[in-house]
């Protein structure tokens, strides 16, 4: 794995005999990507968390989707929460936390998220059926899990009620895309402190 980081952005790059995944991000962009992972469902619901948390992605990935989508869906959220990582550095001056209820027709999904260098994934979301299409809907769990850990973020997500599982685990992803994006703004009131009594968020 490498990494590289100027300002608030970064690159990571990761190998292993079951995925290849190359990520950069820019947490002060507008929302702009360029995501390919093989998964046509997934290519989706990144694209709704670039575009709603104002994050430029670049994910390129090649997975073993001969086999299924786990693996290539966990490792993008590791190489994608490493990347966001990286590019916040020491989490100086931002506004920290966030949260969100968010509806989209018939659905309602909260998230809510501490930026605190302490990973930590609370889900209470459940899919009346095991696919969206040909989508494991259990991966989009794995997904918030990898990206959580490897972020450092504490991240709670639930949905409150729903009926068409496209969209629950859509309002997931721009749930967390709108509290990423609120908890990852410069708070200018905290100008360049690091929002921890403790001087530390890592």
């Amino acid at each position: 794995m490498s990494t590289a980081a100027s300002g608030r952005t970064s690159t990571v790059s990761r190998k292993t005999n079951e995925t290849s995944v190359a990520v950069s991000v820019n947490v002060d962009g507008s929302g702009q990507s360029r995501i390919s992972t093989g998964v046509g469902f997934f290519d989706h619901m990144l694209d709704q968390l670039s575009r709603h948390s104002l994050i430029d992605m670049d994910i390129e990935v090649k997975g073993d989707l001969h086999i299924d989508d786990h693996h290539t869906v966990e490792d993008t959220g590791i190489a994608l929460g490493q990347a966001i990582s990286k590019a916040l550095g020491d989490r100086r001056g931002i506004s920290r936390y966030a949260s969100i209820d968010l509806a989209m027709d018939e659905t309602m999904t909260k998230a809510a998220i501490d930026v605190s260098g302490r990973p930590f994934l609370v889900w209470n979301v459940a899919f009346s059926a095991p696919k969206i299409g040909t989508f494991d809907t259990e991966l989009v769990r794995e997904f918030f899990q990898a990206l959580a850990q490897n972020a450092g973020i504490t991240l709670h997500v639930m949905n409150h009620y729903g009926a068409n599982n496209h969209h629950i685990a859509e309002t997931c992803f721009k749930a967390v895309a709108r509290v990423l994006r609120s908890a990852t703004e410069i708070d200018p009131r905290q100008a360049s402190r690091v929002p921890s009594t403790k001087g530390s968020l890592v």
